[in-house]
């Protein structure tokens, strides 16, 4: 009897306290799960509107644009702007980011008139601005990809 009185509640108080170690470890990872999910869910939107505009500048690649084709590209990066100083983690590459569209936008080339023939030296002009057109894009297109490694780190992590 005197075994019994003594192993029935060091039995149960060994029990409660696995219970409890046990129910800390699932709340921590519950936690750990919801943390994840609300972070995913801050970094959705960003990730979308860059996927959206890397696609677009790559439909841009290699082609003298105007300020008309530009109107897809500076409305993400508007977008983009807006919610870049609300996104913590992912804050200096979304600026750099808007930064990088607002430099690739800015090089457009102006609308061409009906002119027949060009001379030389506006050719060369427009050749020359063409090229750090592409320039702009490529790095725009390297500050696209590396804010996305960002949010996949800190969707990873």
């Amino acid at each position: 009897m005197m075994i019994s009185t003594f192993l029935v509640p060091s039995a149960t108080a060994i029990l409660g306290a696995l219970t409890y170690r046990h129910h800390r470890q699932v709340f921590a990872w519950t936690k750990k799960l919801r943390h994840k999910d609300e972070t995913n869910a801050d970094f959705s939107k960003p990730a979308e509107w860059l996927a959206d505009l890397y696609k677009a500048q790559c439909g841009l690649a290699q082609k003298p644009c105007v300020a008309e084709d530009f109107k897809g590209i500076a409305t993400t990066g508007t977008m983009l702007a807006g919610i870049a100083d609300h996104t913590e983690g992912v804050r200096f590459e979304l600026a750099k980011v808007v930064e990088s569209v607002r430099a690739y936008v800015a090089t457009a080339l102006p609308a061409e008139g009906p002119t027949v023939r060009v001379g030389l030296v506006e050719h060369r002009a427009r050749l020359e601005q063409a090229m750090r057109q592409e320039a702009a894009r490529d790095a725009l297109a390297h500050a696209i990809l590396a804010a996305e490694q960002r949010i996949k780190e800190l969707r990873h992590s």
